[in-house]
């Protein structure tokens, strides 16, 4: 007790003067701040100001001295005061430069009121050169552009800690929550005070989330909470088998209770805690992404009504080395209602027009999400944000406010801020270093001096990533609102992608080496043909097509076609000319002198139109086209009819309905495309009087006739984020005019396989239908001398999941799962819309943009076919520019 007294009576000023004395005794040990000892001069007792006459830097080897002084504060013909804090002052100022380990200041002489002084410091060690222990050759060389280590830089104590803080935070992103990382300095024999970094790392185990326990939760289920947290899941799990009686006892017995809602969380609870896949999210742990999760839950509560809900805490904590635990406590508070709503500011709608978008009524449960999406921004229906500012009202403001909240009800008053319409002032395109601007410019919804609308830049997005010259994911609108004149002008950044393909293939079929060469330039400019300087390597930026194809078999066959596309006939209106040539030739091997030499020429030409329609909406596109195709033949057998010797001739209209509402074309996550064509020939039979009964095979097919009608539609919806259901149907019915002719031999289908084209295609123009899980072609009706004949009507039904792996314009990569079903039929006598064969498998496409989109699938055909017991069953299959869709 009497030390206890004495102790607390100190005097507080001996106490200051200790701890003043122990923090210069500190000081001066570490800083070394000397005054020269054999100066006598100086009087330690009696402060006294001097006038720096001279200073001398030693020790620097990299650091120019006068720098050094300059850094101290010190320059010569100012005064100083010995002994005063001015030379602890400059010993601090160089110290925390960082780039020394000893500072002094030396009083070298003093002659009557000069001092001259000298520093003397001793430079910290510099890196030569780092390496890495306990990493891959990858890691190590993603770790070096991270840490940005060169040689040169000073090896401070801050450089270590960067550099293990980088090093631990590039593995936690990868799971590994426990890596250690020690640096040593290792001298450098060969150069004075430069050291080397050996780095190791100690990975150690992957760490994942082992369990998510949800404690407090009673009217929202641990799945559903569960699924709110988009990027933290925890560790995959499968054991189906051993609640699975329990699950169906509590299941039936909620059901035959008449509780629906809880039979239904039974089943979620059952597959979610029994079957837990880790398909498309890992469960690793990322501190940013769970601040994010732990946000998500609030809004899932708070779109169920529970405006106070709170995660009261949490808590990470580690359940062994490779996993980790997480647990959350809410406190879910009350469930509210809206009560009244209250519309302010409003002057151009009435009150009535808004609470019909708005689409909340009195008595709804209260929901914050759905109140925010009606009110700003909503991807499936109109909000009111919309409404306004598709007509010009770009300065229009909504702000809800809870006015009152009583019990469980909330009053809602919304104010809005209209404000003036606004026009567009000036349009600008950014980045687009190859695409000219009337290229983009043209394509563009938003024009100067229309009303400012929000819908038309969302679609001028959408048909800038359909040009295909720019990266999709980067378009990016910005807008700049001029208040004092009511205009806002837009620059569009966007960045240019490759645009223009090649392909080259070589192989082994029908006896010969197959080799395949093809070029398509699809951002051409026709006009600087003859300009020098645009040949880099070719002219382009003006949004046209061309390309170029050839393809031999062998020595005794050639096929070469040039097509032509010219999007914007004219310059003024989206009518786009296409035209395309080609030509096939086959020999039969014998030299061309010898009277046994046959051939097969098959030419071809197309003339289209395209137009984009405004009606019934500006989704609509319309192509009319001609065509003249004709086969010629000398001692040739190439069909299963005819003398092998002779002429064809076919001069058809083709006419395409289509419309098109995808979010953009490469991976589309939602809207449709649906297309309707008619492909027509004259039909001459009709008009002749000769007798097709009694003619030959090479007279009554002497001029081809059919009538051949195709729908396809498609429609994609995004399950949850970047995961697409894509939703196919196609049909085709081939008819024809004369009874006495029946269905032409040519442009029949054929289903099967890869849907890539084969030498037959160029014989009588078959097209053909890829099928998944089944051989080329196998699904064709018929047999003739041999060969199959084709169908004349086929259906064909495809179900797809598809997650993206890679959404970089260099390279688009998605995998997908599928499920499908399609027949070929020869005559409506055979036709069944429900008699298919079934298939289903998993397949991956890569779009490059040298290439095109490539695609690799797996299939399962469930159905035999008869007389082909290798047709169905596990095939694979490689397809080309979606040959297979």
């Amino acid at each position: 007790m009497k030390l206890m007294t004495k102790s607390i009576r100190l005097n507080p000023f001996k106490i200051l003067l200790s701890l003043a004395m122990m923090l210069l005794v500190a000081t001066t040990a570490n800083a070394q701040i000397r005054i020269g000892d054999d100066l006598s001069d100086i009087d330690y007792g009696n402060p006294r100001k001097y006038e720096i006459a001279g200073i001398t830097v030693e020790g620097t080897k990299f650091v120019d001295p006068s720098v050094l002084s300059m850094i101290a504060g010190l320059r010569v013909g100012n005064e100083i005061q010995v002994p005063s804090d001015d030379i602890a002052n400059a010993i601090r100022k160089i110290w925390e430069q960082g780039m020394f380990e000893d500072v002094a200041i030396n009083a070298t002489n003093i002659i009557g009121d000069q001092i001259f002084l000298q520093i003397v410091v001793k430079e910290r060690a510099r890196v030569s050169k780092f390496s890495f222990n306990g990493v891959k050759k990858s890691e190590a060389d993603d770790i070096r552009n991270k840490i940005n280590l060169s040689r040169g830089d000073i090896a401070t104590n801050h450089l270590e800690t960067k550099t293990r803080r980088i090093i631990e935070d590039y593995f936690a992103d990868k799971g590994f929550l426990n890596t250690e990382v020690t640096i040593q300095q290792v001298p450098d024999t060969a150069r004075d005070n430069y050291v080397d970094l050996i780095i190791d790392v100690n990975k150690g185990h992957k760490v994942k989330i082992g369990a998510i326990n949800i404690y407090g939760n009673e009217n929202v289920s641990d799945v559903q909470i569960l699924s709110a947290m988009k990027e933290t899941k925890q560790r995959g799990y499968f054991n189906p088998l051993d609640p699975l009686g329990p699950a169906v006892v509590n299941t039936l017995a909620n059901v035959f209770t008449l509780k629906p809602l809880k039979a239904i969380n039974t089943v979620e609870e059952y597959f979610y805690e029994n079957y837990r896949p880790r398909i498309f999210k890992s469960s690793k742990f990322l501190e940013s992404n769970y601040r994010d999760d732990k946000r998500n839950i609030i809004e899932k509560y708070n779109a169920k009504g529970f405006r106070d809900a709170i995660i009261v805490r949490d808590s990470v904590y580690p359940i062994d080395d490779r996993n980790i635990g997480i647990d959350l406590v809410i406190d879910e508070g009350n469930k509210y209602y809206y009560r009244n709503i209250d519309w302010t500011g409003n002057t151009k709608y009435s009150d009535e027009t808004l609470n019909n978008i708005l689409g909340i009524k009195k008595g709804d449960v209260y929901n914050r999400e759905l109140l925010n999406a009606n009110l700003t921004y909503s991807e499936t229906t109109l909000d009111v944000s919309s409404l306004y500012m598709d007509d010009g009202y770009l300065f229009f403001r909504v702000d809800p406010v809870e006015v009152q909240v009583e019990n469980d009800s909330i009053d809602l008053e919304i104010r809005l801020t209209e404000g003036k319409q606004a026009r567009i002032g000036d349009i600008r395109l950014k980045g687009n270093t190859k695409t000219n601007d009337f290229v983009v410019m043209r394509e563009m919804y938003t024009r100067p001096g229309q009303f400012f609308s929000r819908s038309d830049v969302h679609r001028t997005i959408r048909e800038m990533a359909t040009l295909n010259f720019f990266n999709q994911e980067s378009i990016n609108p910005i807008i700049k609102p001029n208040y004092a004149d009511n205009t806002v002008d837009i620059e569009y950044e966007v960045e240019e992608a490759s645009a223009d393909q090649i392909s080259f293939s070589a192989g082994w079929g029908y006896n010969r080496l197959i080799l395949q060469a093809g070029v398509s330039f699809n951002n051409f400019s026709t006009r600087n043909l003859f300009n020098k300087d645009a040949w880099k390597p070719i002219p382009g930026g003006d949004g046209q097509k061309l390309s170029l194809q050839v393809s031999t078999w062998g020595r005794q066959s050639i096929y070469y076609a040039a097509s032509f596309t010219e999007p914007w006939l004219g310059g003024r209106k989206p009518n786009s000319l296409s035209a395309s040539v080609y030509q096939s030739f086959y020999s039969n091997g014998y030299e061309r002198t010898d009277e046994n030499f046959g051939f097969f020429r098959v030419t071809g030409l197309t003339l289209g139109l395209g137009q984009r329609l405004k009606v019934p909406d500006d989704y609509f596109t319309l192509y009319q086209g001609v065509s003249y195709m004709r086969y010629r033949l000398k001692n040739y057998n190439a069909f299963s009819f005819g003398t092998g010797t002779g002429y064809y001739n076919m001069i058809s209209y083709n006419i395409v309905l289509g419309r098109s509402s995808v979010s953009q074309p490469l991976y589309p996550r939602s809207g449709s495309e649906v297309q309707l064509s008619l492909e027509i020939t004259p039909p001459v039979s009709l008009f002749s009087k000769q007798d097709y009964t009694t003619l030959s095979d090479d007279e009554k097919y002497r001029w081809i006739e059919m009538h051949k009608w195709k729908f396809k539609a498609a429609w994609y919806t995004e399950l949850m984020e970047k995961l697409v259901l894509m939703t196919r149907v196609r049909f085709g019915y081939m008819g024809y005019y004369n009874e006495d002719i029946g269905p032409t031999p040519f442009h029949r289908f054929y289903l099967g396989g890869d849907g890539l084209s084969s030498s037959d295609m160029i014989f009588d123009s078959r097209e053909i239908i890829g099928m998944r899980g089944y051989k080329n072609e196998a699904l064709t009706p018929g047999y003739s001398n041999n060969r199959m004949v084709g169908g004349n009507i086929f259906s064909k039904y495809t179900l797809e999941l598809r997650y993206p792996l890679s959404l970089n314009p260099s390279a688009t990569i998605y995998a997908m799962g599928f499920l499908e079903a399609g027949n070929c039929w020869l005559g409506f006598d055979n036709f069944n819309p429900f008699d298919v064969y079934r298939s289903a498998g998993v397949g991956v496409r890569i779009f490059l943009p040298m290439f095109g989109l490539l695609g690799l699938d797996w299939g399962y055909g469930f159905d035999p076919i008869p007389g082909q017991s290798d047709a169905a069953g596990s095939q694979f299959h490689f397809s080309i520019g979606g040959s297979i869709d």
